[in-house]
C-alpha cells in the first residue's frame, strides 16, 4: 500500500479520521528516515539545537506518545517517562547518543501501537487521569496529529540538510 493510499477515507467517523491521520504521520517517520546513512543518524544540523538529530527526534516522539497516552491519559507514574523526571537533564527524552536509529524507530512503533490500543479501549470523551491536567482523549489525538506532523516536517528539513533527500511523502 502506498503512503497516499494510507490516508483515511474521505468519509468516515471521527475516530477513524483522527487515528487515520495520526497513523499516517507516524508511518511517515520511518519513511522519512529510510536510507539515511549511519553517520547521519546522530548528526545535528541546527547549530543551536545539538539534540535535534534524526535519532534524538525519534526518541522524543516515542516518549511524547508515552507522555500523553500512558502518563496523562492513563495516569501511569510520571517517573516512567524522562520528560517528567527531575533527576534527568531537560530534554533527556532527546538524548539518544549511541542508540541505533533502527532500535529507536522500533521503540517508537511499539509505543504508538500501545497508544492505539489505549485509544481503541476508550471513548473520545474520556478524560485523562492525571490529577492536575486532564484533557479528553479527543484533545490528545488532535494534539498528537499536530505534534507528529510538525516533527515529520522537521525530519523533512533535516533530511534535506543531511543528504539532499526530499519529497512530499
Amino acid at each position: 500500500m502506498s503512503l497516499y493510499e494510507r490516508r483515511p477515507p474521505l468519509v468516515a467517523d471521527e475516530r477513524t479520521q483522527l487515528v487515520g491521520w495520526l497513523d499516517l504521520q507516524r508511518v511517515l517517520v520511518r519513511h522519512k528516515l529510510e536510507g539515511l546513512r549511519a553517520e547521519d543518524e546522530h548528526r545535528a544540523v541546527l547549530p543551536e539545537s545539538p539534540l535535534m538529530t534524526p535519532a534524538g527526534l525519534v526518541s522524543h516522539m516515542r516518549w511524547t506518545e508515552h507522555c500523553w497516552f500512558n502518563v496523562i491519559f492513563l495516569g501511569e507514574p510520571e517517573e516512567t517517562n524522562p520528560q517528567f523526571r527531575k533527576d534527568l537533564p531537560f530534554n533527556a527524552d532527546m538524548m539518544a547518543d549511541g542508540v541505533p536509529l533502527a532500535r529507536l524507530l522500533d521503540e517508537f512503533e511499539a509505543q504508538y501501537a500501545r497508544s492505539n490500543e489505549i485509544t481503541a479501549a476508550h471513548s473520545l470523551d474520556d478524560v485523562g487521569r492525571q490529577p492536575d491536567y486532564a484533557p479528553t482523549l479527543r484533545w490528545i489525538l488532535i494534539h498528537m496529529v499536530e505534534e507528529t506532523a510538525r516533527h515529520v516536517g522537521h525530519l523533512d528539513a533535516m533530511r534535506e540538510l543531511l543528504d539532499g533527500q526530499k519529497g512530499y511523502y
